[in-house]
């Protein structure tokens, strides 16, 4: 009986680890009297998760005009599916003068009713740029398949700040080769193609920063990034030194599901190498 009862737990966490919470989820989230509105769209970009944590973007929004963009990372616990979102770093704003965008905490639980999931609990938050607290309220999300937001890949606040500073060069950007994938999950794995000879490089996906100067060896430097349906992907290798051996050139190996796919790139100080990726469910 005993052996029975743990593997019918063993199969039932198994099931609610397995649950992806990568996607759009959207609705309402209220707020106390004294906030700037009493009720607000929400909707989540949840771009990277796996059994326990995921990370992603936050819009708050009266209309497509009036909106804040916040960073955000997460837990969730599969037994309980209870999730906790932390907002971090404040992307982009538009809010009446009046109004102090809030950085907030989501207390959710995940829940299948037939074929649509929702999510649904509290959130409490402080005003961004100090430590005054937010009235906080109520939320709602139900997952749905058309944001009204553009997606974007998730980045660290470190990369943000980083990215804000960066100024490229105008090259020419030449595409080695377009992608058809049939699984949201990306891996790239980025090598020297050649002798180790200090080539250093940045790497771009849909002009967001995911690597910073880093140096090609014979080790892997991983990029990895969740595609959503009918969106196509840009990976540009952007040469910031040539090495010892002009051009700058990586060995990229993609693993996308069971598929492997080797590209050899080469970037220069007048071209950067690009391949395409686009996810066809």
């Amino acid at each position: 009986m005993r052996f029975i009862l743990l593997s019918f737990l063993v199969l039932c966490s198994s099931a609610l680890a397995a649950q992806s919470l990568t996607g759009i989820w959207r609705g309402k989230r209220t707020q106390g009297s004294q906030g700037c509105f009493p009720e607000y769209f929400l909707e989540l970009h949840i771009t990277w998760s796996n059994e326990t944590s995921f990370m992603g973007n936050a819009y708050s929004f009266v209309n497509e005009k009036q909106y804040t963009k916040v960073n955000f990372t997460g837990k969730f616990n599969p037994l309980n599916k209870r999730m906790v979102i932390t907002e971090s770093a404040v992307l982009q704003y538009s809010v009446p003068d009046h109004c102090i965008p809030c950085i907030k905490i989501y207390d959710l639980t995940w829940s299948k009713n037939g074929k649509q999931e929702v999510l649904v609990g509290d959130w409490t938050g402080h005003e961004m740029g100090n430590n005054n607290p937010c009235p906080p309220g109520k939320i709602t999300l139900n997952r749905e398949t058309v944001p009204t937001f553009p997606v974007d890949l998730y980045q660290s606040d470190t990369l943000l700040k980083l990215q804000k500073n960066f100024r490229l060069q105008d090259r020419e950007k030449e595409v080695v080769q377009t992608i058809e994938i049939d699984t949201p999950a990306i891996k790239i794995e980025l090598y020297d193609n050649a002798e180790i000879d200090d080539d250093t490089v940045s790497i771009f996906v849909n002009n967001t920063l995911l690597l910073h100067k880093k140096r090609l060896t014979d080790r892997a430097l991983p990029v990895t990034f969740n595609a959503f349906p009918g969106t196509d992907y840009e990976l540009m290798m952007y040469a910031e030194n040539l090495g010892r051996i002009p051009p700058n050139t990586a060995l990229m190996v993609i693993t996308a599901g069971k598929k492997r796919y080797e590209v050899r790139l080469s970037s220069s100080e007048q071209k950067s190498a690009v391949v395409k990726f686009r996810y066809l469910k």
